[in-house]
């Protein structure tokens, strides 16, 4: 049986995880108390042979920012709703599936048509294609960075951040096998090589390489390129996080993944116990599915219907 690579990413007052089998959302409310929401995974890209296909896995990463991301953000928003005697949102359906579309479609007309719009633009001055898929990459990652940099002078946004370190910590203590106990996870590094951001900029970078043969003059035809080859990229950039995850003791490896591992130091914090106990509660229900069964001590437990 493959390796089980445990991972998942923070949302508002939490944390989502994901296993083989399932997901769980932990959220604590502003009374204190953590509630966890657990679901199976029955997206096709997890319970289909295909779906772990090398090249076709990294679609699932796609996903999980997206289709599980986006479920477990709006979890997080009905907890603290709910505490608030506010309506809750039933975050299915057409609402749903519209959310997604929307987001996607600003991401890759952000991060992906304006700067291809903008290396089309300075063609003349970058004929080359590589050259000018190099200006059109390096445009990207500076839209990338600047994003990132800005929404983390949010408030809220640098909690979210902090619990995005809480989620690194309590997947490196529990790769390292170590306890999964607050005062143990507290010690361990809030970067992570297969963390999104590090996944992200990879994308950013084979892009450039990927993209290069396709400089259309027809500026049409160059942006459509550019949507329809990101499932390639993203394929691409998934396995070589997978590959340099398993070789760590590879100091060649441990070079290339140094970059992303800096830039986690925008989109990460360091976490309070608070937090780190939401992290811990919401990988403990995750492995349990996976049949690694541990205590789960003053968490309650509610379970919804799967979106």
């Amino acid at each position: 049986m493959a390796r089980v690579y445990y991972g998942g990413q923070a949302v508002l007052e939490g944390v989502m995880m994901r296993g083989r089998t399932h997901m769980a959302v932990a959220v604590r409310k502003p009374s204190g108390e953590i509630v966890v929401h657990q679901e199976p995974l029955t997206a096709a890209i997890y319970t289909k042979p295909w779906g772990q296909w090398p090249f076709v896995r990294g679609l699932g990463m796609l996903w999980d920012a997206l289709g599980l991301g986006m479920r477990a953000l709006l979890f997080s928003a009905d907890v603290a709703m709910a505490e608030a005697g506010e309506e809750k949102v039933e975050f299915k359906g057409p609402l749903a599936w519209t959310t997604i579309a929307v987001s996607l479609a600003i991401s890759v007309g952000i991060f992906f048509l304006v700067p291809s719009a903008i290396g089309r633009a300075l063609h003349g001055v970058f004929p080359g294609h590589l050259a000018n898929s190099l200006v059109e990459g390096l445009v990207r990652l500076v839209f990338f960075i600047a994003y990132i940099a800005a929404i983390g002078r949010l408030p809220d946004i640098r909690r979210v951040f902090a619990y995005h370190g809480a989620e690194h910590k309590t997947i490196n203590a529990y790769e390292a096998g170590d306890s999964l106990e607050p005062d143990v996870v507290a010690n361990y590094s809030i970067s992570h090589v297969r963390c999104g951001t590090s996944f992200l900029l990879i994308v950013l970078i084979i892009s450039i390489l990927v993209f290069a043969p396709f400089n259309f003059q027809n500026i049409f035809l160059r942006l459509a390129s550019r949507v329809l080859l990101i499932p390639v990229v993203a394929g691409i950039a998934y396995e070589f996080v997978r590959f340099s995850a398993s070789h760590q003791s590879n100091s060649l490896i441990r070079l290339l993944v140094q970059p992303g591992l800096l830039l986690q130091r925008l989109t990460t914090r360091e976490p309070d116990t608070s937090m780190l106990e939401v992290a811990i509660a919401a990988l403990k229900p995750v492995l349990a599915s996976d049949g690694i069964v541990v205590e789960t001590r003053n968490v309650v437990a509610e379970e919804l219907a799967p979106a």
